[in-house]
């Protein structure tokens, strides 16, 4: 892509708006929180003391709007403490120029390695950097200083306070990620009626998992339906592809076909039924006919022994998430879900109660570290990227770089308050080029729109201290309600509430629309020319992405492979962590590909086509090894012996391969192709020699599209 359309697409990015569920209640609750400390810092302390203050309240009120999962108090009071060290740190060294830079350039550096602890606290650290640059102008003094710092923490805990006193939706975000991964399978289901190897995308499974992990306090809260659904819907997945796949389940058209239809637009019908249940908290209504196709008793009669057997397990985990998702016990739950399971066979349905829950019967929890805990990772996490070729460490140094020459270049320039230059430089960096560039655009529109109608209510109603005040609540709500929408809507509030809470005390009524507007584009300037001269592009890294996505799939394929050999259940744990390792690979390489798309720089050796096929041919292979899982052996039943070498050599083979692909040359399958010919001879089960050369041909479709690359 060239940099003028890379521009163009990037500014295109920027701007847009997103019609998105808004939130009014929350944001109402963050701007209450708000006004609650302006109106009490004016009111015994003056307009400096509000201003900063009143800086604290917002930037802890933004931090619980991040997508994190972790008790949205403690996220406002980990805003409003950090803010307070930094605004405190910062006057003290205000007066001298070098020592003030100095510590903005390690504040900024750690700032930038911060995103390796996560976006939540990247977001954070940023925003701090960016604030602290504003308010250590307001203090004249130590004591003042300390008076200040005080009074921004003192806004974080109003808003944990709120969020506390004011509860809204309560688990709201983990009832939206738990819904939404069930909405996905319910979605997979019904595509697999007509496309019976449709694709799955796992990020709503994945971001479920993540939204399950709770901290002690938390477990000890979580509503009981929160518990369960999620590992049942890991298991429903591979059943449902199992199902309709023809490969290995009901020949692609004629009666056995029709009734997988109807069974999985059944099983469709359940699981939007239950992901309705939880997203509200409401008891579960199962749709009659949905239970009556899934309770028809000629089900074994139309199908296979294999396909009906999936069937059954199938009926078996629909009721299973059916009882779970209620919000509260009742009998009868399960067998109105489906009293077509009661002719489930009895070690189907074992071994699907071992696999989603613990000797006491509740699913176990999975733990999330306490804030206190979380330190040590995080720095853990920031040293580990202190490393050549970090993309995050080249992103820490790039924005520090940039931050010092935006800081001295608003002291130089004639302009007044050079903060907004430096402080528009650290708010849109971040460590790909597409997000940098397209918030640069989008921050100098939404300064230029915010800044200009701000100022021009100033200069014609020359409002008062509290009307002022209220002005800037108003912004910030208008901020909280829209900041989803689009990064450019919310800095027209960001920039208006800034005039406004600085035109309290009157220290921005001066500075002019050209000056505010012309700092803001140079710090998104120097922000564009910082990435375009020291960038961190993903493009030259998509070979070693993909040779890891292959790596971790071939471990996943192996891993299923070697539990034919040694049969441990469905529920293997070593199943389990190889697939959550090849997801995690997957997502890593699809948003690195998505970065890469807009990147204006030549391809390297891995053209957009064939990176495009080659991550088709692996998302296959994973598709055939899912396949292979969904029929896992229960513990106990006859081993396959010869599974052994077939799972040897896929993991073999596939480490060969993805040397390969980072080596910019083909991967061959030789090897592998004995053991699947040996395989067909040696194995009597259709299902498996079907899936064996199904991972053949899907890594023969990975080396014809990287020979074509």
């Amino acid at each position: 892509m060239s940099w003028l359309r890379a521009l163009r697409e990037t500014a295109r990015s920027g701007l847009s708006v997103e019609r998105r569920r808004l939130a009014p209640a929350i944001a109402a609750r963050g701007a209450l929180g708000l006004a609650l400390v302006i109106g009490f810092s004016l009111a015994l302390f003056g307009p400096a003391v509000a201003a900063s203050s009143a800086f604290g309240a917002f930037q802890a009120a933004i931090a619980t709007f991040q997508r994190s999962w972790r008790p949205r108090p403690t996220l406002a009071l980990a805003s409003g403490g950090s803010l307070a060290v930094s605004t405190f740190l910062g006057y003290l060294t205000g007066a001298h120029t070098l020592l003030f830079l100095a510590l903005l350039l390690l504040w900024t550096f750690l700032s930038g390695l911060a995103w390796a602890a996560g976006p939540t606290a990247g977001l954070i650290a940023s925003s701090n950097v960016a604030i602290m640059l504003v308010t250590v102008t307001l203090p004249t003094s130590v004591a003042t200083a300390a008076g200040h710092a005080v009074m921004i923490f003192a806004g974080g805990v109003v808003q944990a306070a709120l969020i506390v006193l004011l509860p809204v939706r309560p688990w709201g975000a983990q009832r939206d990620a738990l819904a939404d991964a069930l909405a996905a399978e319910a979605d997979y289901a019904r595509r697999l009626r007509h496309d019976p190897v449709a694709p799955f995308d796992p990020v709503p499974l994945m971001t479920a998992r993540s939204a399950a992990a709770v901290t002690p306090r938390q477990a000890r809260r979580r509503p009981a339906e929160l518990h369960g659904p999620r590992r049942l819907a890991e298991r429903i997945r591979p059943v449902l592809a199992s199902l309709a796949d023809p490969a290995v389940g009901a020949p692609a058209e004629g009666p056995q076909r029709d009734r997988v239809r109807e069974l999985l637009a059944a099983a469709g019908e359940v699981l939007d039924a239950a992901a309705h249940a939880i997203r509200h908290g409401e008891p579960v209504r199962l749709p009659p006919a949905a239970v009556a196709a899934l309770r028809t008793p000629d089900t074994g009669t139309i199908l296979d022994d294999r396909s009906h057997r999936a069937a059954l397990r199938l009926a078996a985990l629909l009721g299973d998430v059916v009882e779970t998702a209620e919000p509260r016990t009742e009998t009868g739950t399960k067998a109105s879900a489906g009293a077509g399971t009661a002719s489930a066979d009895a070690s189907t349905a074992s071994a699907t109660t071992t696999a989603a829950t613990t000797a006491n019967g509740t699913p176990p929890a999975r733990t999330r570290p306490t804030l206190l805990r979380l330190a040590p990772l995080a720095l853990a996490a920031m040293r580990a990227e202190v490393r050549p070729g970090s993309p995050i460490l080249r992103h820490a140094l790039r924005v520090s770089a940039v931050t010092a020459a935006g800081y001295l270049l608003g002291l130089v320039l004639p302009l007044g308050h050079g903060y907004w230059a430096p402080m528009a430089s650290v708010m849109v960096m971040r460590p790909d080029f597409s997000q940098t560039y397209a918030r640069s655009v989008a921050r100098f529109g939404g300064t230029l729109v915010g800044v200009a109608l701000a100022t021009a209510v100033v200069r014609t109603a020359h409002p008062g201290t509290y009307l002022s005040a209220g002005l800037a609540v108003l912004s910030a709500f208008g901020m909280y309600l829209l900041m989803r929408t689009g990064y450019a809507v919310s800095q027209v509030c960001v920039a208006a509430y800034v005039v406004f809470l600085l035109g309290m005390e009157g220290s921005g009524v001066t500075q002019t629309v050209r000056d505010r507007v012309t700092l803001t584009l140079l710090g998104g300037l120097l922000a564009m020319l910082g990435y375009a001269l020291y960038p961190a592009w993903e493009t030259p890294r998509l070979r070693g992405r993909l040779a890891d996505w292959l790596a971790a799939s071939g471990r996943y394929a192996a891993a299923v492979a070697a539990r034919y050999a040694a049969p441990a259940g469905p529920g293997s744990p070593d199943v389990r962590e190889a697939l959550l390792a090849a997801r995690a690979a997957r997502v890593a390489w699809q948003d690195a590909l998505g970065r890469a798309v807009h990147e204006p720089v030549r391809h390297r050796g891995l053209s957009h086509a064939a990176a495009e096929d080659a991550g088709h041919a692996i998302a296959e292979f994973g598709r055939a090894a899912m396949l292979l899982e969904a029929h896992l052996p229960d513990r106990g039943a006859p081993p396959v012996p010869a599974a052994a070498g077939l799972a040897e050599a896929l993991r073999e083979a596939t480490e060969r391969g993805a040397k390969a692909v980072r080596e910019r040359r083909a991967p061959a399958w030789d090897d592998l192709r004995e053991t699947v010919a040996g395989w067909d001879t040696e194995v009597g089960d259709p299902l498996l020699r079907k899936a064996a050369r199904l991972l053949l041909a899907a890594l023969d479709e990975l080396s014809a599209a990287l020979a074509t690359g």
